[in-house]
């Protein structure tokens, strides 16, 4: 069996649920290439896609243009109609010559514009391979869910209702495991996880992460988090190499502080951690949850991290602090919560692998 799996170098969020799901299905004896689909819908929306991306959401300048981006694009129905419509036009053609030429028996997708792409080619009949849309947002899922999609894997039960309120009350929508690293499902214990990192067993850990680029306000909840007796700090910066220089620079004499770069294991990092205070509404928070470390999603709030925040307070999955000065008494209150680790609940649902495996053609 041949799977082509499609993501976009445009933040962890796409590249590690692609990676994770072609370990699993080469495990399953797969045959699978893994490609940027964005790089095969062709270098002007590539270049426009990602070029975007990292000057207003990887470098946290021109937000409120990144926001207006994403109320056109992807709120208001007649903008969004032509967005896709162009998204299409400019390229389904070179995608599907891709992903023909790569002669898969099923296409998994794990970037929403990809997605997108994919799910209108199948409506046309242009593409006789069945699509999977593998979802890692909890909410603001226009593009990751659409009509012609063949299975959409979710990694929030909670999602499932806004799949089908987008693509159809027929789509076939999967909870699933098997979409971020699966030491997630049989983490160690915290003290363990502390003794991994040398970190003092009887104190309380405060993480605060920016997601693989290192965004948004991490200064100020370090800074919120410094404010709280008895803490220490794991200050996460990613591959943003440049704020992670700068912390080591700032807060070099300061003990209670860890500044760290990209983290290969974040199982163990969560399970030795009280709170992680996130600025990217991702993965991350998910994988929190599923440790028993208290999420608290704060430092960005614009585009879709507004809506999936509005869904974290819904669900009550994680606290959301729109100011630094209220991020203190928000990590107090979060490191006074029993720890509750959910990790046994998401090892029961069904593999994302095993899923797709069987819906290949």
């Amino acid at each position: 069996m041949r799977v082509l799996v499609l993501t976009a170098s445009v933040g962890e969020g796409h590249d590690l649920p692609a990676r994770v799901l072609a370990g699993e299905l080469r495990e399953r004896g797969a045959e699978v290439v893994v490609a940027d689909g964005l790089d095969e819908l062709g270098s002007l929306l590539a270049s426009a896609a990602e070029g975007g991306m990292r000057v207003t959401y990887g470098s946290g300048r021109m937000l409120w243009l990144f926001d207006l981006q994403y109320l056109l694009f992807a709120r208001i129905a007649p903008t969004r109609t032509l967005g896709q419509g162009l998204l299409y036009a400019l390229g389904g053609k070179r995608l599907l010559r891709f992903v023909l030429a790569e002669e898969p028996d099923v296409v998994v997708s794990t970037y929403p514009g990809v997605t997108e792409v994919l799910a209108r080619l199948r409506r046309a009949g242009r593409l006789n391979v069945p699509v999977v849309s593998a979802i890692t947002d909890l909410s603001a899922l226009r593009y990751w869910a659409a009509r012609g999609i063949d299975l959409h894997l979710v990694t929030h039960p909670e999602s499932v209702d806004e799949v089908r309120r987008i693509a159809g009350a027929a789509a076939r929508v999967e909870a699933v495991r098997g979409l971020n690293d699966a030491a997630f499902l049989a983490p160690p214990a915290p003290d363990e996880a502390r003794r991994r990192l040398d970190l003092p067993s009887a104190a309380r850990v405060v993480a605060v992460s920016g997601g693989g680029w290192g965004v948004g306000d991490l200064e100020g909840a370090i800074n919120a988090a410094r404010e709280v007796d008895d803490v220490v700090v794991l200050a996460l910066c990613g591959r943003n190499v440049n704020k992670r220089a700068y912390f080591e620079h700032a807060l070099g004499g300061d003990e209670s502080v860890r500044v760290l770069g990209f983290v290969d294991d974040m199982a163990t990092l969560l399970s030795a951690s009280d709170v992680l205070v996130h600025s990217t509404a991702g993965l991350t928070v998910l994988e929190a949850y599923m440790v028993g470390c208290r999420a608290i999603s704060y430092g960005w709030g614009v585009g879709h991290i507004r809506l999936n925040n509005r869904a974290f307070a819904l669900h009550g999955l994680a606290q959301v602090v729109s100011g630094q000065d209220e991020l203190p008494a928000a990590i107090r209150a979060a490191l006074a919560q029993p720890r509750v680790p959910r990790y046994a609940d998401f090892a029961k649902l069904p593999s994302a692998a095993e899923l797709v495996m069987n819906h290949s053609t």
